[in-house]
């Protein structure tokens, strides 16, 4: 297993946890290109290995939204924090067909601007509501016949969202004279990933992925014109759900076992409700 130096793919999440005492780092800085809309970020992995079989991290989000249609955002700001946990149940050995798997759980606290925007809609970063994703991960080793190394993942995951309070322009489409709660739906998706080792540092990978999102639904009152009509108009808007297919082929170079970085780009393919975009990213993925 050591004839291959992993950073692993662009999107699928690793099923396995740190040693005790270790940290991994990884950064990555992307855009997000859609018709009228760049939004640049950056998402970083903070993970610790707290117990055997245990890791622990943070997840910290910066954006800033570029718009041909509007202003753009008044400067770089945070977006909704994660925190999570993963618990390994279990670990691949050569020439076994058990591959590594494990449990995760991540809340993400709604610390990103996303109401109350008046006529900066861009600065919109977050979605107001804490949202839960439980999911399982799993990897899996398989050795060609030219000696190299195939490294498989594939994860599933389910995300939950509690309601948001919405004041004026948001993220969901209201406008100022908005008073109201906003229900995201929950949210499904599958990630199948493969990496293949050309050598010991270079490795090409590719996610094949898919994604679900239930109805959001915005409920409340509009205060559109206080003078002319003195009670406000009851607002009931359901965004219908929505899905999505995608592919992020990437390109791996680890200079050591522990330090390695990854280029790559996401394509979204726009789907049932869903708008194509294509981000192009790139990541370190440091261990100590």
């Amino acid at each position: 297993m050591s004839d291959a130096w992993w950073t692993g793919p662009m999107l699928a999440n690793s099923a396995e946890t740190l040693p005790p005492g270790h940290f991994l780092f990884e950064p990555y800085l992307y855009d997000i290109r859609s018709p009228h809309n760049d939004s640049f970020g950056s998402r970083t992995y903070i993970l610790y290995g707290l117990v055997n079989r245990l890791s622990v991290g943070v997840i910290p989000v910066f954006g800033y939204n570029k718009v041909s249609n509007g202003p753009n955002s008044s400067g770089v700001g945070v977006g909704d924090i994660t925190v999570q946990a993963q618990y390994r149940l279990t670990e691949f050995q050569p020439g076994s067909w058990m591959p590594t798997t494990a449990i995760q759980l991540q809340e993400t606290l709604p610390t990103g601007k996303y109401d109350q925007l008046g006529n900066r809609p861009s600065d919109g970063l977050g979605s107001g509501a804490y949202s839960t994703t439980v999911a399982v991960n799993s990897q899996m080793y398989f050795w060609l016949p030219n000696g190299r190394i195939l490294r498989t993942r594939f994860d599933v995951s389910e995300s939950f969202s509690q309601h948001a309070h919405v004041k004026g322009v948001s993220v969901y489409g209201t406008d100022n004279a908005f008073r109201g709660n906003v229900q995201p739906g929950n949210e499904f998706e599958a990630d199948l990933a493969f990496e293949y080792s050309l050598t010991e540092r270079w490795v090409l990978a590719t996610d094949l992925v898919y994604n679900h999102n239930g109805n959001t639904r915005v409920t409340g009152l509009d205060f559109v014109d206080p003078i002319n009509l003195p009670f406000p108009q009851n607002i009931h808007v359901n965004s219908g759900t929505s899905s999505s297919f995608g592919v992020a082929p990437a390109i791996e170079y680890s200079w050591t076992p522990a330090i390695g970085v990854l280029l790559g780009t996401r394509i979204i393919f726009g789907g049932h409700n869903a708008v194509g975009t294509v981000t192009p990213a790139i990541a370190i993925n440091y261990v100590y």
